[in-house]
């Protein structure tokens, strides 16, 4: 891992990650080239696979999205790497074990021993040397609930409404807003805390609805972050996911947010000038809907925004907004 130049170990802006999945890990893995005091806020609506088995056996938050989370800030020294791999694994085979990742076990463990959750969380952190902290957005699960328009599976036409957040990220409909059920879920304590004593808070880039936006729909983090002191950043995503964000411009992307998320100010939208068609557009919708200044930065992996956002280049794009740091402006 390449560290931002001028960073000693111990040392960077208090940061907070929210989100959840590949996106929330993109954003960990390049923060901690900036800095050593990072916390991410996971979403815990996950209802597929190993994890909405887990939920729906066990009645515990979905552990998917934590494991993903904890991984990524694994260290880059032998027992880092090696530990980021085995809480990643995934049983195959004919028995019960099938599709279950090792990470998620591990943490349901943990919860059993503590009796704890966020003590569950910081155990396991502790035992991979995870470089950060991980919290639930919430201390109980939470289901996604969307109205969705357009043609039903069957065929009718119509605005129905979509349960879960794997159906929601693979609808076939037009998402047209989302809600969290309960609808006034607690927020985790520590995450609260963490916003508050943030300099910067991250929202992004992921799955639009279902783990950027959805986190958001926790009333009491939602407003600590609408209060909070520090700098807000929304990382854009590089191209749009089939289902719940099919054909989805950049601009799409920030009046979704300031939609489902009313009263939400950013000092920052981060995007990629090849995933940007009009760089002037997208600016002045950042502007007027989210009072944003808009950042273009290559952060695309080499070989061009296929969805994958490069640790190193996003790293430099968030020293430089945290104003720990300099990268030349695109051209």
């Amino acid at each position: 891992m390449r560290r931002i130049s001028g960073f000693p170990d111990g040392h960077g802006p208090r940061a907070v990650a929210l989100g959840g999945g590949h996106g929330l890990a993109a954003t960990l893995q390049a923060m901690r080239r900036v800095t050593d005091n990072l916390t991410a806020i996971v979403g815990v609506s996950d209802d597929g696979g190993s994890s909405g088995r887990l939920r729906r056996d066990f009645g515990v938050l979905p552990p998917g999205d934590l494991r993903m989370a904890l991984a990524a800030l694994c260290g880059d020294d032998t027992w880092g790497r090696t530990w980021s791999r085995v809480v990643q694994h995934r049983f195959r085979g004919e028995g019960e074990l099938d599709g279950h990742s090792l990470g998620n076990l591990l943490i349901m463990s943990m919860w059993d021993e503590t009796g704890d959750v966020v003590a569950g969380l910081d155990w396991v952190a502790a035992l991979l040397g995870a470089q950060g902290r991980v919290l639930p957005v919430s201390p109980q699960p939470l289901e996604i609930v969307a109205a969705v328009s357009g043609l039903d599976p069957d065929g009718s036409d119509g605005t129905r409404e979509v349960r879960g957040q794997v159906a929601v990220a693979t609808t076939q409909g037009v998402v047209e807003n989302i809600a969290v059920d309960p609808a006034d879920p607690p927020a985790c304590p520590e995450a609260v805390e963490a916003v508050e004593e943030a300099d910067v808070v991250i929202m992004g880039p992921g799955s639009w609805y279902t783990s950027v936006i959805a986190p958001l729909l926790v009333p009491e983090l939602a407003q600590s972050i609408k209060e909070c002191s520090a700098k807000r950043v929304v990382v854009l995503n590089l191209v749009a996911q089939q289902g719940e964000t099919t054909g989805f411009t950049a601009e799409r992307y920030i009046a979704v947010l300031a939609a489902e998320v009313p009263g939400l100010t950013v000092d920052a939208v981060v995007a990629d000038p090849r995933s940007v068609a009009d760089p002037q557009r997208l600016g002045g919708v950042c502007a007027e809907e989210l009072g944003a200044e808009l950042v273009l930065r290559p952060v695309a992996a080499p070989g061009g925004p296929d969805g994958t956002h490069d640790p190193d280049l996003l790293a430099a794009a968030f020293a430089e907004l945290t104003g720990r740091g300099r990268i030349p402006t695109w051209r």
